[in-house]
């Protein structure tokens, strides 16, 4: 079932990852250049629906895995060994990226305008580099940790 979860797990960061860096690289500079943020709206509009369900599915068997590798929930946030950290961090990262995205859903995107732009501007950029920077650490569990 390891590979599975893994492979699951792959497929989902591209399609989290991927999706965030078209919007960052695409969508966002022309919003910006245009000043028309329904770029953005409909750019949320079309890729919300396979989002979610990426990030839920990326929960989900980063949950699965850390358990496959014997790392238990009441292991988390203890730091002992690498592969506890890279979990721990992972976690921690994805807690920031739950931030981020409820502000962004529910504050931002409602009330979007060109004025506010510039606030979901860093929303965007930093769950782009959150995502990459969780998919960099957890290649670092193939080889034992950091």
């Amino acid at each position: 079932m390891h590979q599975i979860y893994l492979i699951l797990h792959l497929i989902s960061a591209c399609v989290w990852i991927g999706g965030h860096i078209i919007l960052c690289l695409g969508y966002l500079p022309r919003a910006i250049k245009n000043k028309d943020v329904t770029l953005i709206l409909h750019f949320e509009q079309k890729y919300e629906p396979i989002g979610i369900p990426a990030l839920l599915i990326l929960v989900i068997t980063g949950i699965l895995l850390s358990y496959n590798y014997g790392v238990e929930m009441i292991l988390w946030f203890n730091f002992q060994s690498d592969i506890v950290k890279i979990i721990s961090f992972k976690i921690i990262l994805l807690f920031f990226t739950f931030l981020l995205a409820i502000h962004a859903r529910f504050f931002l995107i409602p009330h979007l305008s060109i004025n506010n732009l510039w606030l979901l501007t860093i929303h965007i950029v930093s769950v782009t580099v959150i995502g990459l920077f969780m998919l960099v650490l957890g290649t670092f569990i193939r080889f034992g940790g950091l």
